[in-house]
């Protein structure tokens, strides 16, 4: 029988709390018909509706809907029809990268693919923003590979922050493959039991090596959140930014009756380490804030201006050790501290990516350590 423990997301705890002494005593359950006025709720140490549902086992779960369907004061609300459409509501709230109702495969959302780009910053460190998993990108990557070595190139950064979800592992793993060393695992595919795995492979050496750093956040979903987590595997590359969407996996669309779409994650990813990047994703190992629109305005101004603009801003000041592991720059911060005193508003400040700065501060502090 399809669990009811969903039901609890509406108003039934009066049901629950009335009987959960009974349950667990091994009393069943009964009716009455005598007020129970509830006891103040505690500010302080209230559970949530989360914590209250999740601290009912199966018989509790049985009490409450049997509660509901002979007790509740609309009986028309407690039918199987709004009982399945309460679990199917509940389980879209309660898993939220797994599972989701679309209108129609003619209405399903699509998202515009984004272009690959390219640049040399401070004369000797590569940032590459993969784009779109696509052949396209894929190609426009392996031309800015071949000239690395002409131009002494010894550091890449690779930005995943434009990279969204893809259903080509083949091609995901493509991109992973001119980083990763021959032999190695890239990335897993790990079906429910009793279903064979994909397993996808380095057949061929690395077209760079040296120095990798990883940009990803939110937008960073799919695929490559397991590009991420394999550079940072065999290239020990650091994830610089916010934690990834928690989305790799396989989906699988089905049809409904009337024509709606339930789309599934029916295969997760698994890292080179034997970890699931399904649901939680790839956390950064320097995490750096950076909204989201902001981000996407300096991408879009890039292609006309660069991107080197915006990590050197000019008359930058200094930021000590501990500001630059802690992500402040107290020294702007005092100066916009110092105009609201005086009543006037802090100027404007021009588009400023602080995750690619990290890594470019990052790259620079390895290299003067390493020189020494």
């Amino acid at each position: 029988m399809i669990r009811r423990f969903l039901l609890a997301t509406f108003a039934i705890f009066i049901f629950v709390e009335n009987f959960a002494a009974q349950s667990q005593s091994g009393t069943a359950p009964q009716a009455t018909s005598k007020s129970v006025a509830l006891p103040p709720a505690s500010p302080s140490a209230s559970p949530t509706t989360e914590d209250v549902v999740n601290s009912l086992g199966p018989a509790d779960l049985q009490a409450v809907t049997t509660l509901l369907k002979s007790n509740f004061v609309d009986p028309d609300a407690i039918t199987e029809t709004e009982l399945n459409r309460a679990t199917v509501e509940g389980l879209m709230v309660r898993l939220p990268r797994g599972i989701a109702l679309l209108p129609g495969k003619e209405n399903s959302p699509t998202v515009a693919p984004t272009t690959f780009y390219s640049e040399i910053i401070a004369g000797h460190i590569a940032y590459l923003r993969l784009g779109s998993l696509n052949s396209a990108n894929l190609q426009a990557l392996d031309k800015s590979l071949s000239v690395f070595g002409a131009k002494n190139v010894n550091a890449v950064i690779v930005d995943l922050r434009a990279t969204g979800s893809t259903s080509d592992f083949g091609l995901a793993a493509e991109f992973a493959k001119r980083f990763s060393p021959r032999g190695k695992t890239i990335f897993t595919l790990r079906k429910p039991a009793g279903r064979q795995d994909r397993v996808f492979h380095s057949e061929r050496d690395p077209a760079f090596h040296g120095l990798v750093m990883v940009l990803a956040d939110g937008d960073t979903a799919g695929a490559a959140e397991a590009i991420a987590a394999a550079l940072r595997f065999h290239d020990k590359a650091l994830v610089i930014g916010q934690p990834t969407a928690g989305r790799a996996a396989e989906y699988s669309d089905l049809s409904l009756p009337n024509g709606k779409v339930l789309r599934l994650a029916v295969a997760e990813m698994i890292s080179p380490d034997g970890r699931s990047l399904f649901s939680e994703g790839v956390k950064p190992d320097l995490p750096v804030d950076m909204s989201m629109p902001g981000k996407r305005e300096i991408f879009q101004l890039s292609s006309e201006k660069g991107m080197a603009q915006f990590v050197y801003e000019t008359g930058r000041p200094h930021m000590n050790e501990a500001a630059l592991l802690a992500g402040t720059n107290p020294e702007v911060e005092a100066v916009e501290a110092a105009q609201q005193r005086r009543g006037k508003s802090p100027e404007k400040s021009p588009p400023h990516d602080p995750v690619l700065q990290r890594a470019l501060d990052v790259v620079t502090s390895l290299e003067v350590y390493q020189s020494r």
